[in-house]
């Protein structure tokens, strides 16, 4: 092994993903995700689509998880929670990332890295989906970030990212109390603003890693430019007077090598569509559990694979 290397150990992998109504995009999700994970956690926050059955009939070693609150933060702050590997990595479930890349997440933190950032705005990176204007607003809040944190962040408001899962332990997100219709400070689409400076205050080593954003697939996105970029630069000074956490965190060591010289591009994995639709097809209705939907909430759950695959062909 040369000195360029380093010993670590193979990372139990742990997807969080947050979902409301998007059982229409969940099979080409689903389908894309890697064979090796240790496991999937869909937070869901009380979907009306059949958001629940669908993951359960795609992927039937699925944890579900339910929020307590409204909004992204809390839906991430319960599903880190019931982690229970090695690594975190958040991916939305509207396909606009691509769960291919979650092996170039892993090498970045398997190389030395505590924090490994998603960033659509360097080499390798892009994105068919941002607006001019949220690009705009992006740069700006970006930028305060950096001069306020003394960070090197080129996309602070991309949500796809993944680290340690001891990491936790500097984030200090609360996803405790009983479940109610409101949202706190911190359960919104600030919540990634929460995580790039929580960790840069605490002084943990960061890795950006390109990833390609692609338009969502199904459906429309809850973000608002101006209501949930105002709520960001709040986080950005609200987080600059807060008092950092400094734990050690340790990266375990064990078993596999990885170099501490970049990333190496990640193919995705080849996919048979066809192979999970029948799959679908063959699978028991679903019943839905009596403390996850009420029956007013169950409606008949239809997936239909032709956009996943049409999605899937062109990437």
């Amino acid at each position: 092994m040369s000195e360029n290397e380093a010993v670590v150990t193979a990372p139990r992998v742990s997807v969080v993903v947050p979902t409301y109504n998007e059982a229409a995009n969940l099979p080409h999700v689903f389908a894309l995700l890697p064979e090796d994970l240790h496991e999937v956690i869909v937070v869901d926050g009380r979907s009306t689509d059949g958001t629940i059955e669908t993951a359960k009939v795609l992927r039937p070693d699925v944890k579900i998880v339910l929020q307590n609150r409204r909004g992204k933060g809390n839906a991430m702050a319960c599903g880190f929670a019931a982690v229970t590997g090695d690594v975190i990595v958040m991916l939305d479930a509207d396909g606009s990332a691509h769960p291919g890349e979650i092996e170039r997440y892993v090498a970045a933190l398997t190389a030395g890295a505590h924090f490994a950032k998603g960033s659509r705005f360097i080499a390798g990176g892009g994105s068919t989906d941002i607006t001019r204007l949220r690009k705009v607003g992006n740069w700006g809040l970006n930028l305060v970030a950096n001069v306020l944190f003394g960070t090197r962040y080129t996309d602070l408001c991309y949500g796809y990212n993944a680290f340690w899962t001891q990491c936790l332990q500097v984030l200090e997100l609360d996803p405790s109390g009983e479940s109610k219709d409101e949202k706190r400070w911190g359960d919104g689409f600030e919540i990634e603003t929460l995580i790039n400076t929580r960790i840069a205050k605490s002084k943990l080593t960061i890795t950006e890693v390109p990833s390609f954003e692609h338009p969502r697939i199904h459906g429309e996105s809850n973000l608002n430019t101006f209501r949930d970029g105002f709520r960001v630069l709040t986080a950005l000074v609200v987080e600059r007077l807060r008092k950092p956490v400094r734990v050690p965190v340790r990266i375990p060591v064990q078993a596999v090598h990885a170099t501490r010289h970049g990333v190496a591009p990640v193919v995705a994995p080849v996919v048979d569509i066809a192979a999970v639709e029948q799959t679908l097809r063959n699978a028991p209705a679903p019943v839905p559990a009596a403390d996850v939907l009420t029956p007013a909430e169950q409606v008949p759950v239809v997936i239909d694979l032709t956009d996943a695959r049409r999605h899937a062909s062109t990437r």
